[in-house]
C-alpha cells in the first residue's frame, strides 16, 4: 500500500504515534512525508527521528508554516525538546513540499493514499495548484472534522479549525474514496500516561516516548487520534462509516472551521460512525511490537 503522510507532527504527540505505526507495518511501502504549520522544519526533524529509530531513510519536506487565510494557532513544535536525545537528519529541502506530493501522486496514478493528519493548508494549496491530483488519488483519509449530529456543544476539531479555507478546499475535491476520522469518534481511543510508559517500551516506540513525557508535562492521557485514522487504512473492520455531504463553515469567524455533515446516500464523503476499540489497540501493538 503507497501512503503519503501530510503531518503536524510536533504538536499533539498522536502524530509520532501514527508515523511509528506507518514505518512498521510491513505492507505500507510510506513514499515520504510532509509537514504543516508552525516551524515545519522542526517539525521536520522530529519525523526523522521516528524515521531514524526504524532504520529508514525517507524523504522528507517543510511545508507552509501558515494558514491560507487565517492566522497561525500554533506557532511552535514543543516536542521538538526532545530531539537533542535522538539522532535526526538536521536539514531539508525549502520550498519543494508541494511539489513533491504533486510528483509522487502523478508517478503513481490511481496507487497513492493520502493520509493527512494535520492542518490542511499542504494538501489544499496542492489540490489548487494541479486540480486533477484528486483524482489520481487512490484514496483520501483524513483526521478531521467532528460529524456527531446529537453533539449540542459542536466540536471544533483541530486541524479543520486551524486552516477552515484549506479544510473547505479539502472538502470540495473528488477524488475516488474521501473518508474522515473525525474527533466524535476519535476521543474514544484513549490510554492514560501510565499504561503509555509500560507500552511503548519497543526501540521504535521509545522515541516517541520521550516525545510523550512532553506532553504529559500538561496532560494525563493520549487520544489517538491520528493513528486511529492510520490503522482504518490497513484494517477497514476498525471503524464503520457513514456516506453523506460534508460543508465546512466559513460565513461564522466564531464557528469556523466547524463541519456540517448531512447523511446522504451518494454523498462524496465517507465519515467514521463508530469505532472498535480493542481492533483498533490490538492492531497498533501488534504492528508495533514486531
Amino acid at each position: 500500500m503507497k501512503v503519503l503522510l501530510d503531518t503536524d507532527i510536533g504538536s499533539d504527540i498522536d502524530d509520532a504515534i501514527c508515523l511509528a505505526y506507518l514505518l512498521a507495518r510491513p505492507d505500507c511501502e510510506l513514499l515520504g512525508i510532509t509537514t504543516v504549520t508552525g516551524e515545519p522544519e522542526r517539525r521536520a526533524l522530529l519525523a526523522s527521528a521516528i524515521c531514524k529509530a526504524a532504520g529508514r531513510e525517507l524523504p522528507i519536506f517543510p511545508g507552509a508554516p501558515r494558514p491560507l487565510l487565517a492566522a497561525v494557532r500554533q506557532p511552535h513544535a514543543p516536542q521538538a525538546a526532545a530531539l537533542e536525545r535522538w539522532p535526526h537528519e538536521t536539514s531539508f529541502p525549502a520550498g519543494r513540499a508541494i511539489g513533491f506530493m504533486r510528483d509522487v501522486i502523478r508517478s503513481y496514478p490511481g496507487e497513492v493514499t493520502l493520509l493527512t493528519i494535520g492542518p490542511l493548508t499542504n494538501v489544499a494549496l496542492l489540490f489548487t495548484l494541479d486540480p486533477e491530483i484528486p483524482h489520481l488519488l487512490k484514496a483520501l483519509y483524513m483526521m478531521a472534522g467532528s460529524f456527531a449530529r446529537n453533539d449540542a456543544g459542536m466540536r471544533l476539531e483541530w486541524n479543520a479549525l486551524n486552516d477552515p479555507h484549506a479544510a473547505a478546499v479539502v472538502y470540495n475535491a473528488r477524488p475516488p474514496i474521501h473518508r474522515s476520522i473525525g474527533l466524535d469518534v476519535t476521543l474514544q481511543v484513549r490510554m492514560n500516561a501510565d499504561e503509555v510508559r509500560r507500552r511503548f517500551q519497543t526501540p521504535l516506540l521509545r522515541p516517541v516516548l520521550d516525545m510523550a513525557e512532553v506532553w504529559f508535562r500538561e496532560r494525563p492521557e493520549i487520544v489517538f487520534h491520528d493513528p486511529l485514522a492510520a490503522a482504518t487504512i490497513f484494517d477497514e473492520q476498525i471503524c464503520a462509516y457513514e456516506r453523506g455531504v460534508v460543508e465546512v463553515e466559513l460565513a461564522s469567524a466564531r464557528l469556523a472551521g466547524l463541519t456540517h455533515f448531512s447523511p446522504e446516500p451518494g454523498g462524496p464523503h465517507e465519515v467514521a460512525a463508530t469505532v472498535d476499540v480493542e481492533r483498533f489497540f490490538r492492531e497498533y501493538f501488534a504492528v508495533t511490537a514486531s
